[in-house]
């Protein structure tokens, strides 16, 4: 996957308050979106896996990046990330999704955070056999995500192709 394209697509620009909801051990979509918003702009670096964000925190401190805050958070409980309602321009469910168990909370938690006017990227595997990449029991059906953030009043700006094994969907709140 390209991570600057796809950060694109999402809206991510200089100044953007931004959450990796999932960000994963080497911040692949993070430090990329940490350059693209600049100093006057924050990513959260969000996983449940406190070693994760100890190497991101790491690896930020010794490139001098100071504009990521990492949050160590179960995306499954309302309101765990303590990032304020309403406050995020762009708000990233990457590859997480299909780890999940409480899709709809991931969701949620996700929607609570955006401003009104902001936006929700979600990037996961395509529900197809692929080379490589989960079992495809564990991927989201496209239809299923779309329907869910309709519902919570989201608007599907985008489908698009985030890579060759994964979806991409832009929605705004």
């Amino acid at each position: 996957m390209d991570a600057e394209k796809n950060l694109q697509k999402m809206g991510v620009k200089k100044g953007s308050q931004v959450a990796d909801l999932g960000c994963g051990a080497v911040g692949y979509f993070t430090f990329p979106a940490s350059r693209i918003v600049g100093d006057d702009g924050l990513v959260y670096a969000v996983d449940i896996r406190k070693m994760v964000l100890e190497g991101i925190r790491n690896r930020a401190r010794i490139d001098g990046i100071s504009n990521i805050k990492t949050v160590w958070s179960n995306l499954e409980i309302p309101k765990a990330t303590g990032i304020l309602d309403n406050s995020l321009d762009v708000a990233m469910l990457i590859t997480v999704l299909f780890q999940g168990e409480k899709r709809k909370e991931m969701l949620a938690e996700a929607i609570r955070m955006i401003k009104p006017g902001g936006n929700l990227g979600i990037i996961d595997w395509k529900k197809e056999k692929t080379p490589i990449g989960p079992p495809l029991e564990r991927r989201v059906e496209v239809d299923e995500v779309v329907s869910y953030c309709r519902e919570q009043g989201l608007t599907l700006e985008e489908e698009f192709e985030a890579g060759k094994y994964h979806f991409g969907l832009l929605f705004k709140k």
